[in-house]
C-alpha cells in the first residue's frame, strides 16, 4: 500500500511500508543487465539456508514474494552455505557475469561458511550478493547466541571475516542506509573490471524494521554493462610492439571469454597469423582444429604452447591475469629480450610485467588492433613451427587417449571416455586435485569456450558438485558432466540433494583413486614421499600405512537421491556413461582409478618450495632439481 511523505518543497512522493528484508527482496527482483541492446536479469533467485539471523528477516520476505509470484525472487533450498556461493559463482561464470544469484544465511557459522566461496568468487572475478544475517544493531541483549565478542570493540562481528574476500562490503545498521547500500552493491556487481563477492551483512533486528520507502526503488533499473575502448595512443603502442616482433603468440584469458570475444580473437590471430595459447578460463577460445591454437599453457600446458611460448619475442596477454600456472612461475617466457601488451579491462591486470598496457573489453580492443596493424603478418617460417609443434602434440594426446586395458583404468582414459561421449555443446566441469591439469592439457573443445567449465583461480576442492548445478541452472539445454575426485566429494557432496529437489540432472563421474592423487603425485616430486595423501587405516606402527578404508562413495551418493552406475573397468565406465546419458535425473557414474598412471608431460615447471635442509635423501635430491630449475626463474620487467 503506497502513503505520501511530504518532501522539503511541500510535495508528496509515493512510498511503500515494508521491512528492510521485503523493500532488499523487492528491490533485487527487479535489478537487470543490459550489453550489446540485450537485456538481463541481475539477480536470477537466492539460495538460502535459513538460522535465527534470517529467518524472521528475509525468509518472511521471500516467502511473501514466493506467494505473489513464485517467479519473481525464486528460492532455492541449498544444503551448504560454501557450497551455494559455488553455484552461484558458476551461474554468473554460465551466464559472462551478466546474472547471478543471491545467497542469504544465519549469522554465526552460517555466514562464516560462506568465507571460501567469497574467496573464490572474488578472485576468479564472478559476481556473487552474499545476504549473511548479523547481531543485533541495537544490542538489547549481548551477547546473542553465536555473537563473537570481541573486547576492542562491539561493532565486530564474524561477518567481518568477509570483509577481505569480498569487493565490496557493508553493513546496514539502520532502514535509511539501505538504499545507499544496495546502489553501491549493484554497481561493483556489474562492473567487469570491479565484481567479486559483494556483502551486505543484515543485522537481524533491522531485517525485522518496517520503513516508508520511496516507489522508484522498486522499479524496473538497467545496469548498463560497457565496452570501454582503449586510449588510441595504447592501441598505436600496441600495435607497434606487433609490428616490431618476429614471434608473438596470443594468451588468451577468461575475460576473451566473458567479453563474447572469441570470433574477434579468430579474426585477429588470423589477420596477423598469430598463434593462440590458452589459460584455464580461457580454454575454447579457439577451436583446437584450427592450424593457429596451440592449446594450453603454462604449467599445465601442451608441450605445443610451451615450445612456442619459450621463444616468443612479444607476448600479447588478452583477459589474463597472468597466474603462477599461466607464467609456469615466470619460466615459460624464455627469450632475453621478451616484451609484453597486455589487454585487461582491469587496469591492475593491464600493467603487469612492464609492457605495453591496454585497458579495455577485450572485444573492443582486439578490433581496434586488427585495423592499426592493417594487413601486418607473421613470416611463413614461423607457421611450418606452428604446424610442426601442433602435429607432434596431436600425436602424443592420441597415445595418451588410447586405453591401455589394465586392471584398474588410467585417470586419462577415464577423462578420454568422457571427452568421446560428450556431444557438441556439452559442458565438462572440474576444480581441483590432479584433474584439472589433465583436462586444461589434453580436453578437446571444440572451439566452444562455454563446454569447458574447471574452476582454477582458486582451485577450489567441493567446487565440483555445487559449480554443476550452478552450470545447468544457467545453461539448462546443455548436458553437464561433473568431474570430481574422492577427495573433493568427501568435502562437498551435499548439492547432490539440492540437485535432486529441484530436479536438476547432472551426470557426476566420480574418480575414486582412494586419496589425495594430485599432492601425492606433487609430493613425491617434492621428496616428501606422497605422505599423509593415500586414505589409510592407521598401522601399528602408529602410522597411516595401513589397509585400505572400507569407504563406499557409490552407497554415499545413492543414499543422497542420486541415481548411481558402478564400473570396474573402462568398457564398463563407457557403458555407464551412455546409460547417464539417458536417464532423467542426477547419475553419479563411480570408478576406481589407478592413481599411480601418469600423464603427457608440458615440459613446464611450477615453483613449490622443497626443504633446504632434510635428513631424508629423497627431500635433498629434489632440493638439487628445485634449486637447477628456479634458474631459469626472471622477473618480467
Amino acid at each position: 500500500m503506497s502513503t505520501g511523505n511530504a518532501d522539503s518543497a511541500g510535495s508528496t512522493r509515493p512510498t511503500r511500508r515494508l521491512t528492510v528484508a521485503q523493500a532488499l527482496v523487492r528491490f533485487l527482483a527487479v535489478q537487470h543487465t543490459e550489453r550489446d541492446g540485450t537485456e538481463h536479469r541481475l539477480i536470477e533467485g537466492v539460495f538460502g539456508i535459513f538460522g535465527h539471523g534470517n529467518v524472521a528477516g528475509l525468509g518472511e520476505a521471500l516467502l511473501g514474494l514466493e506467494l505473489q509470484d513464485p517467479a519473481l525472487l525464486p528460492y532455492r533450498q541449498a544444503r551448504n552455505e560454501q557450497a551455494m556461493v559455488h553455484t552461484a559463482a558458476a551461474f554468473a561464470r554460465m551466464r559472462d557475469r551478466l546474472s547471478t544469484y543471491a545467497c542469504t544465511t544465519s549469522v554465526g557459522p552460517g555466514a562464516t561458511n560462506l568465507v571460501t566461496g567469497a574467496a573464490l568468487a572474488t578472485v576468479n572475478r564472478l559476481p556473487v550478493l552474499l545476504l549473511p544475517g548479523d547481531v543485533f544493531a541495537t544490542r538489547p541483549a549481548n551477547p546473542v547466541l553465536q555473537e563473537l565478542e570481541d573486547p576492542r570493540s562491539l561493532d565486530i562481528s564474524v561477518n567481518d571475516t568477509l570483509r577481505p574476500v569480498s569487493r565490496y562490503f557493508d553493513r546496514v545498521n539502520r532502514p535509511e542506509q539501505l538504499p545507499a547500500a544496495l546502489m553501491a552493491a549493484m554497481r561493483v556487481l556489474t562492473d567487469p573490471a570491479e565484481t567479486g563477492a559483494v556483502t551486505l551483512a543484515l543485522p537481524q533486528d533491522v531485517q525485522a524494521e518496517a520503513w516508508d520507502w520511496p516507489e522508484e526503488l522498486f522499479q524496473h533499473r538497467v545496469w548498463h554493462v560497457p565496452r570501454p575502448r582503449a586510449d588510441l595512443a595504447a592501441i598505436e603502442r600496441a600495435a607497434a610492439a606487433i609490428k616490431n616482433s618476429r614471434r608473438p603468440l596470443i594468451v588468451a584469458g577468461g575475460g576473451v571469454t566473458y567479453s563474447q570475444a572469441t570470433d574477434t580473437l579468430r579474426t585477429f590471430a588470423h589477420a596477423a597469423g598469430i598463434p593462440v595459447a590458452e589459460t584455464q578460463a580461457g580454454k575454447g577460445a579457439l577451436d583446437e582444429s584450427d592450424p593457429l591454437s596451440l592449446g594450453a599453457i603454462g604449467a599445465t600446458g601442451t608441450q605445443a604452447a610451451n615450445l612456442i611460448a619459450a621463444r616468443a619475442d612479444l607476448v600479447i596477454g588478452v583477459g589474463t591475469r597472468f597466474s603462477d600456472f599461466t607464467t609456469a612461475s615466470h619460466t615459460a617466457f624464455a627469450d632475453p629480450d621478451v616484451r609484453f601488451v597486455t589487454v585487461n579491462i582491469a587496469a591492475f591486470d593491464a600493467a603487469k610485467h612492464a609492457g605495453v598496457s591496454v585497458v579495455a573489453d577485450a572485444r573492443s580492443a582486439l578490433e581496434d588492433l586488427t585495423a592499426a596493424l592493417d594487413g601486418w603478418r607473421t613470416e611463413a617460417a614461423f607457421h611450418a613451427e606452428i604446424a610442426d609443434v601442433r602435429a607432434r602434440w596431436a600425436t602424443t594426446v592420441q597415445g595418451a587417449y588410447r586405453f591401455a586395458n589394465v586392471p584398474l583404468p588410467s585417470q586419462i582414459e577415464v577423462i578420454a571416455a568422457v571427452n568421446d561421449a560428450a556431444e557438441p555443446g556439452d559442458v565438462v566441469v572440474c576444480a581441483a586435485g590432479s584433474m584439472p591439469g589433465d583436462l586444461h592439457r589434453l580436453w578437446r573443445t571444440g572451439g566452444d569456450p562455454k563446454s569447458y567449465h574447471v574452476e582454477y583461480g582458486f582451485s577450489c576442492m567441493g567446487y565440483e558438485i555445487a559449480g554443476g548445478l550452478g552450470v545447468k541452472l544457467a545453461a539448462p539445454e546443455r548436458e553437464v558432466y561433473v568431474l570430481v575426485g574422492d577427495g573433493s566429494y568427501l568435502m562437498l557432496a551435499q548439492e547432490i540433494v539440492t540437485a535432486v529437489a529441484e530436479r536438476v540432472k547432472l551426470i557426476v563421474v566420480l574418480v575414486d583413486n582412494a586419496g589425495y592423487a594430485s599432492i601425492g603425485a606433487l609430493s613425491e616430486s617434492l621428496g616428501a614421499q606422497r605422505f599423509g595423501t593415500a586414505y589409510r587405516y592407521r598401522g601399528a606402527s602408529g602410522r597411516l600405512n595401513g589397509g585400505p578404508l572400507p569407504v563406499d562413495l557409490a552407497a554415499n551418493a545413492a543414499s543422497l537421491g542420486a541415481n548411481v552406475e558402478r564400473a570396474t573397468d573402462i568398457e564398463e565406465f563407457v557403458a555407464a556413461l551412455d546409460r547417464a546419458k539417458k536417464a532423467d535425473r542426477i547419475t553419479v557414474v563411480h570408478v576406481a582409478t589407478d592413481p599411480m598412471a601418469g600423464a603427457p608431460d608440458g615440459g613446464a615447471w611450477w615453483d613449490v618450495p622443497v626443504a633446504q635442509v632434510s635428513d631424508l635423501e629423497s627431500t635433498r635430491a629434489a632440493r638439487t632439481g628445485y634449486e637447477e630449475a628456479k634458474k631459469a626463474q626472471r622477473p618480467y620487467l
